[in-house]
């Protein structure tokens, strides 16, 4: 008995003060628990993003940096094996290259003209030609689907050979070109040579705009999924014609998707350097030197690497600003429904 009163005090007061305690742990507010999961949430995006900023440093942003310091250097055949050890040349081959009353730089205005006249018209006629297509495929017919496959089979052809194909298709002895406008349809007084002289400006836009349409045709015609059909059937119902619609609701719904498809149709025009490199070889005629061409030309041609570098950052230059200068037209033309 004298021991067991102790033990029952001793189990009093410790139930006592456990009581206590989580009296007062209960009226005292939880604290914010911290959760791991959510760190590693947030965190795993970037870590997915990791391998491609990684090879967009590889690939673009260092050979990019690369570029520009070689702009100032002067760069020649004579430090090819060590390029660490050309001479710093400043602002010189940038000067160079601007001089529009040296050769060089008459040469490179020539075809920064002729990069802009081929450009414009590539990208309207492709534009036109896609946007028409993608209209007039809108309608339900009979073999609407192969008509679709058919058009985007020049898009889905390799770069390489479907520019050799019209490499042939140009030749001025046994040509397809030659053989149906001068051979059957009597258009020419003679064949014609399409890869040489004048003619070749026009051969580089056939080629450009029969390769380049089937993207506008793909993107427009996603553009127009999204247009209600109601607003047809209550235009059609209001007198409205077909032009009418399409000037009236068509073009003002594919706006936005419009605004995006030029901007890429002009960036990939301008720089193209595959298509006149595959049609015409290492030099390009005179009425088909687009800039790509020449600045290749420039650099690997003549080895002046650090005149070629100058040329390649200010086309990077011209086109960072037409972008720049678009974009901001265009988003100050939006309606504030649009944004």
């Amino acid at each position: 008995m004298t021991t067991t009163a102790p033990a029952e005090a001793a189990v009093h007061e410790n139930s006592s003060g456990a009581s206590g305690a989580s009296g007062a742990s209960g009226a005292a507010k939880p604290g914010p628990r911290r959760r791991p999961g959510r760190i590693r949430r947030i965190g795993l995006p970037y870590l997915l993003l990791l391998p491609a900023l990684l090879l967009e440093l590889l690939v673009h942003l260092v050979p990019m940096v690369i570029g520009i310091v070689m702009s100032f250097k002067e760069l020649t055949q004579f430090y090819i094996r060590d390029w660490g050890a050309a001479p710093w040349s400043g602002l010189d081959n940038y000067q160079v290259s601007v001089d529009f009353d040296a050769p060089v730089g008459e040469a490179l205005l020539h075809s920064f003209l002729v990069t802009v006249a081929f450009t414009l018209l590539s990208v309207g006629l492709c534009w036109l030609l896609g946007t028409a297509a993608a209209v007039y495929l809108q309608d339900t017919f009979r073999g609407r689907g192969l008509l679709r496959a058919l058009f985007l089979i020049p898009y889905a052809l390799p770069v390489y050979a479907a520019v050799i194909t019209w490499v042939f298709m140009f030749q001025h002895d046994n040509g397809l070109v030659n053989h149906v406008l001068h051979g059957q349809l009597h258009l020419t007084d003679k064949p014609s040579f399409w890869l040489i002289g004048d003619n070749s400006f026009w051969a580089l836009l056939t080629v450009s705009v029969w390769k380049g349409w089937p993207f506008a045709f793909l993107i427009v015609m996603a553009g127009l999924q999204n247009i209600p059909g109601e607003l047809y059937e209550a235009a059609a119902l209001d007198g409205a014609g077909l032009w009418q619609q399409i000037r009236r609701i068509t073009l003002p719904s594919l706006r936005p998707v419009n605004q995006v498809l030029v901007l890429v149709l002009f960036l990939w025009t301008f720089n193209d350097f595959n298509t006149p490199f595959v049609l015409f070889g290492r030099s390009a005629p005179e009425a088909a030197d687009l800039i790509s061409v020449h600045i290749y030309q420039a650099s690997f041609v003549t080895w002046n690497f650090g005149t070629g570098s100058a040329m390649s950052v200010l086309l990077l230059l011209f086109l960072l600003v037409v972008t720049g200068v678009y974009l901001l037209l265009t988003s100050r033309g939006r309606k504030p429904a649009d944004v």
